[in-house]
């Protein structure tokens, strides 16, 4: 046996106890960090040849693995910003040169421009809301664009669909066909009205009146009723008929004789708002029953121009901005990315990974869909190292280090043996 081989298998085992060490005070430095992954160390054998009457001894090879696909523990937190996975899978964020990363680092809070970044400064990406659709690419950062949610932001919502419930009286006086208000004649003749609002492409409030009219009967002896919408802004000088501009919708409406309910092919009021959008107003709920005129619900979208006040963001990704008026839009969609070997990620400074030869190709998907894990808003993912796990191997670690300083302090004291042996 050699003893500069005794002595270089002494400073093995000490480098390979050292790189655990290492391991270990990263591990309990970022026990409070947001979505670390823990790093471990594995040892193996390094054996050299020997011969029949003498041993060479070999050392050990260290290997740092990192615990990336593990889950950490889930905290709850007050901001709807902060985000938490469970599963596979991992936000995509980019520095401010543009460049993605992976991470599972969810503490994301809005910068002087609106763009949400965490602590580490990477920026959520997401894929813009157009038109309710997005352009997801599977296999690539293609897309993605830094997710903003500017308090600057305004927007006018025009109104495009509404539901009106109402009972409409069947004890009613039919209407003379001359004098109904359709026909926008003065002194025209109802048996009910009322107004609702609806906003155009501005976000300008349009009161729309509304004229029930029961005009008689059809053929089988069904009730129909004849409704009309004026804009209020056309009503003349008294606040009724004649109307400066006519109906911008009128229909007629057939009820069944038994019991009361709508039986129309078409139960909704199509209203053309001017300067707007066309407004479908649902009906279907709407009888004629016995009793008073009486509407039990009306409901139509659309706003005026708002800021944004908070955003919402949901368990699919969407990203919803909530303005301060109570209108909601769907603004983003946050994507998952997915590697088939997550612990083979190049690990980077700042909590975030990249894909390496080792980890494969990145798949982008969404939360809850495949093999992606879920996403939860309002909470974070909590380091994966445990303390107590970290101070056991910490002492394992300092013992077996002193052990193999003990074995190169021997060979080295048997070398001084040897050395003297000629004086």
């Amino acid at each position: 046996m050699s003893l500069y081989g005794m002595m270089r298998t002494g400073v093995s085992g000490m480098n390979g106890q050292a790189n655990r060490l290492s391991t270990v005070s990263d591990n309990i430095a970022n026990a409070g960090t947001t979505g670390y992954k823990r790093a471990s160390t594995q040892f193996s054998t390094l054996v050299l040849p020997s011969s029949g009457g003498g041993y060479n001894s070999g050392g050990v090879e260290t290997v740092v693995r990192h615990h990336i696909s593990e889950d950490g523990s889930m905290r709850g937190t007050t901001s709807s910003t902060d985000l938490a996975l469970k599963g596979n899978g991992f936000f995509v964020v980019s520095n401010s040169g543009g460049t993605p990363y992976l991470t599972r680092a969810g503490s994301f809070v809005p910068d002087a421009q609106g763009n949400l970044v965490n602590a580490a400064g990477y920026y959520l990406m997401g894929y813009p809301i157009t038109n309710g659709q997005t352009n997801p690419v599977i296999n690539s950062f293609q897309g993605l664009e830094k997710v903003n949610i500017a308090q600057r932001d305004q927007i006018a919502d025009p109104s495009r669909a509404g539901t009106f419930t109402a009972n409409l009286p069947a004890g009613a006086t039919v209407i003379p066909a001359a004098n109904l208000p359709s026909a926008n004649a003065a002194g025209a003749q109802f048996s009910n009205k009322t107004s609702v609002q609806a906003f155009d492409n501005l976000g300008n409030p349009v009161t729309l009146d509304l004229y029930f009219s029961k005009t008689g009967v059809d053929a089988t002896g069904n009730p129909t009723w004849e409704v009309t919408a004026y804009n209020k802004a056309d009503a003349s000088a008294t606040g009724g008929f004649p109307y400066s501009k006519p109906a911008l919708k009128s229909e007629t409406y057939t009820f069944d004789a038994t019991n009361g309910k709508l039986i129309s092919a078409d139960k909704s009021l199509s209203v053309a708002i001017p300067g707007g959008q066309t407004l479908e107003l649902d009906l279907s709920g709407t009888k004629q029953l016995a009793g008073d005129f009486n509407v039990s619900q009306i409901k139509v979208d659309g706003n005026t121009p708002s800021q944004i006040e908070n955003v919402d963001i949901g368990p699919d990704g969407t990203v919803v901005a909530l303005y301060k008026n109570g209108a909601k839009r769907e603004i983003y969609k946050i994507p998952l990315a997915d590697v088939p070997s997550p612990d083979n990620l190049l690990v980077l400074s700042g909590n975030v990974f990249s894909p390496s030869a080792e980890s494969g190709d990145v798949q982008i998907g969404f939360p809850g869909k495949g093999s992606f894990g879920s996403l939860t808003s309002g909470a974070l993912e909590d380091s994966n190292a445990d303390m107590a796990q970290e101070l056991t191997e910490m002492i394992e670690a300092q013992r077996s280090y002193t052990a193999n300083s003990k074995v190169f302090q021997t060979g080295a004291d048997l070398m001084d043996v040897l050395v003297n042996l000629k004086r």
